[in-house]
């Protein structure tokens, strides 16, 4: 194909020499000589722009011919949600400034009040052993749940609701979460995928004024039944969720017939509602152009004539009740149709506007308040407890595992901090959520990890002393709902991100889309975003050398200490990201290479998904120090978090400038390489923090600071004179490092203590002996507490004995 560069010098040149020969003797020639000369001219032009037409269709529908055919629910994903920061990124210049002055986070003087008095009393009904135990929450707890309208935080005011903002429900959550993991699942549902939010954007005013309230004031419990047996994460597909457009054979009155088997789905057992998900076809015509066949969501409620919802499936260890719904030839009006006949087929568009939060919001909230308990806690506990007389927190692995833990913290907090303050800008960024997704549980699993590995045995054995245990266990729960962290890694992120946010992407596709009648209008649009795709990987690859340079010269000068300017921090790190999102960039055009076979390299896809969620998060964190600087010691915290997240980024682009695949890839590796890293592994400067910084961060975080109190800031605090393991390391930390400094400071100076030096640490130690111990149970089981109860293994012994 010609480019439009080519094409423009050759009509110049042709209009040149038609100006040239005018000008020339030649002009004295005889007017039918002069006339032949430019006919002859003008059939050449035509002849070359002839040419290049045929080239432009010919490339035209062989891109059409390579291209994978978009299905009707694929299309309308791309139309769905917004893009904002994520397109930015794909652009290879975002700004940190436009994020800083976009997006602040912020609570009302209500919802701060809300968290600070309702949320505290739940957490004070909420006992985790004991609802883990008996799979349930105690009906006190329940009623309070529902008086408080805990499950109607995101309906507006005018229905009933609380009409809190997205941050508000993201606190909520991650307070819920450092106490009880089931309350924090329990309560994630109705105020993410509902279907309040369905309603209230969707629904007719009918179902408004009938559903709104009751959802609002707790009197029905909502659910959502998307996910089958045969679909897992490609729960939009609906196998096995069918239903026909049929009259009903007595009324005569328009609704569905329908047959469906969902499981996975929270609430189901206790809810009142559902919001059923179901492909709905019309082969008699019925619906007579008032809605379409497709993803339709239906309203049931509890006690619907063949509907059946009870049975429970038991998520690993939790409590929070998760089961089936099923029914077969179940007769639905068109009444009970989520917006009525007209909104039949637009089941996806509902589904994926709203996923948005519960990706994005919901399940990160769950993280947020893992990294709080396990700063909050473990990092006292590392204080508290002793080994070799010295505080675990000395010991180098405990260091290593505890400033990972903040980091990573840090990192989930600031993401979560910008994706609420999107979502509360009326934005609903499908990229960005599924990044949060996936990136901030997988981080919470490994803070969770890192907190187990600390705490150890007071981390397995299970009771009230244990605020680690069903943490690690829900973590994995989160990681597979709402699309599994492995499709949404390697498949969803860059699949979406490259045709949804690249600039020049989506234009391109629609034209590739046109039906054969508007042929001539595809080509020229295909033509023109494909010139501008090319021109845009030019820019980035200049752009990611220039920077790749300028990067690694920073990086090789920068002293070991300047994050400890907070100016000079921001100023350093943006320019690391700038580099970043250039090379991502760059490898984002050259994918263009694979055409429709991209689809299936989900190797690429995962590493660029990597990639991206390091820049994001990056940008978030130093939003989130922008935001909050002056806290002592967040320089040194945020520092580690960008050097983790900078390596992570490149590390994800390098294996993919080694494994690029497809018929074109050595050329792509290539281009990819010279642009990324054109001077080898000299522009690969990014590294794991140094010891000493991680260090200062492990020292920070297991000692009274302020960064310890900012993690705190949004955990459950037990009221005075209640037994709480977290809340008691907490109060316990201050002591026992002021029993070490005066231990230290006697050695040192090899005295004896005051009346009041012994006093302190006595209680250190009285302290440290309380808070060490694990709970012991006298039977684990009921049939252990009948009298009489003889253990099997001691019973055969018995036996042995007598024989």
């Amino acid at each position: 194909m010609l480019s439009s560069t080519t094409r423009r010098t050759t009509t110049t040149l042709l209009r040149g020499s038609s100006s040239t020969l005018a000008s020339k003797p030649s002009d004295i020639l005889p007017s039918s000589l002069n006339a032949s000369s430019n006919h002859h001219q003008l059939d050449q032009r035509r002849t070359l722009l002839g040419l290049v037409h045929a080239i432009d269709k010919r490339a035209y529908r062989w891109a059409r011919g390579v291209l994978p055919p978009i299905s009707k629910t694929e299309n309308i994903a791309l139309g769905c949600g917004t893009i904002g920061f994520d397109r930015d990124i794909f652009s290879g210049n975002p700004s940190l400034q436009h994020l800083i002055d976009t997006y602040q986070p912020s609570l009302t003087t209500e919802e701060q009040s809300y968290l600070t008095n309702q949320v505290t009393t739940l957490c004070t009904l909420l006992n985790d052993h004991d609802v883990v135990t008996n799979k349930d929450f105690s009906k006190e707890a329940w009623d309070y749940m529902r008086d408080e309208k805990f499950f109607g935080m995101k309906i507006p005011k005018e229905w009933g609701g609380l009409g809190f903002s997205t941050e508000a429900v993201s606190q909520v959550l991650a307070k819920l979460a450092t106490q009880c993991f089931d309350a924090n699942a329990t309560v994630a549902v109705p105020n993410s995928l509902g279907p309040g939010e369905l309603l209230v954007r969707y629904g007719t005013d009918e179902q408004k004024e009938y559903f709104l309230p009751r959802l609002a004031n707790g009197t029905l419990i909502p659910c959502f039944g998307l996910t089958g047996p045969h679909s897992g994460s490609d729960a939009t597909s609906l196998i096995g969720s069918d239903c026909v457009v049929s009259k009903h054979p007595v009324t005569g009155e328009l609704g569905v017939v329908a047959s469906f088997k969902k499981r996975y789905i929270t609430l189901a057992p206790v809810a009142g509602v559902v919001g059923l998900g179901l492909n709905l076809s019309d082969p008699e015509g019925l619906l007579g152009g008032s809605g379409d066949e497709g993803f339709t969501v239906a309203l049931l409620e509890r006690g619907h004539e063949g509907l059946r919802m009870g049975p429970r499936h038991i998520p690993l260890n939790a409590a929070f009740m998760n089961g089936t719904v099923e029914g077969e030839d179940v007769w639905i009006p068109m009444s009970s149709i989520l917006g009525g006949q007209e909104r039949c087929g637009f089941g996806w568009n509902m589904f994926v506007e709203c996923l948005a939060e519960g990706r994005g919001v919901s399940l990160p909230a769950g993280s947020i308040g893992a990294a709080r308990s396990v700063v909050a806690g473990v990092g006292a506990y590392s204080r508290v407890r002793k080994q070799f007389r010295v505080p675990i927190a000395e010991f180098g692995g405990i260091q290593e595992a505890m400033a990972k833990a903040g980091s990573d913290g840090l990192i989930t907090i600031a993401g979560g901090d910008v994706m609420n303050a999107i979502v509360d800008n009326h934005e609903a960024p499908m990229v960005i959520s599924s990044v949060m997704k996936q990136n901030c549980t997988e981080r919470g699993r490994r803070i969770v990890e890192c907190g187990m590995d600390i705490a150890a045995g007071s981390a397995i054995c299970r009771g009230d002393k244990n605020y680690m245990g069903n943490a690690y266990m829900s973590l994995p729960i989160a990681i597979t709902v709402e699309g599994a962290n492995i499709m949404t890694r390697s498949f969803q992120i860059i699949g979406q991100g490259l045709t949804r946010c690249h600039p020049h992407m989506s234009d391109l596709l629609k034209a590739l889309q046109l039906p054969p009648s508007e042929e001539k209008h595809g080509v020229k649009i295909f033509v023109k975003q494909f010139h501008k795709i090319v021109g845009h990987g030019i820019t980035n690859f200049f752009g990611s050398v220039s920077r790749g340079v300028g990067a690694t010269f920073s990086s090789a000068t920068r002293s070991k200490t300047a994050y400890k300017n907070g100016d000079e921090l921001l100023a350093y790190h943006e320019k690391q990201l700038l580099r970043l999102a250039a090379n991502f960039a760059l490898t984002a055009d050259l994918c263009f290479t694979l055409g429709g076979r991209l689809k299936f390299e989900e190797l690429l896809m995962g590493r660029l998904a990597d990639a991206l969620g390091a820049i994001y998060l990056g940008y978030a964190t130093l939003h989130h120090y922008d935001r909050r600087r002056g806290i002592e010691g967040l320089e040194a915290l945020t520092e580690h978090a960008m050097l983790r997240l900078e390596r992570e980024a490149q590390e994800a682009l390098y294996a993919a400038s080694e494994n690029f695949p497809g018929p074109l890839g050595p050329v792509a590796s290539t281009v990819m390489k010279m642009g990324c890293f054109p001077l080898g592994g000299l522009t690969r400067p990014y590294s794991d923090p140094s010891d000493t910084l991680t260090k200062e961060v492990s020292r920070l975080l297991t000692t009274p600071s302020e960064i310890r109190d900012m993690f705190q800031e949004g955990i459950y605090s037990a009221p005075d004179g209640a037994v709480h393991q977290m809340t008691d390391l907490i109060n316990a930390l201050p002591i026992c490092v002021e029993a070490d400094k005066v231990a230290t400071s006697l050695r040192r100076e090899k005295r004896e203590p005051t009346a009041e030096e012994t006093n302190l640490i006595a209680k250190a130690d009285a302290l440290r002996d309380a808070l060490i111990q694990v709970d012991v149970f006298e039977h684990a089981t009921a049939e252990e507490a009948q009298p009489g109860y003889v253990r099997p293994a001691l019973q055969g012994t018995e036996e042995r004995f007598a024989n």
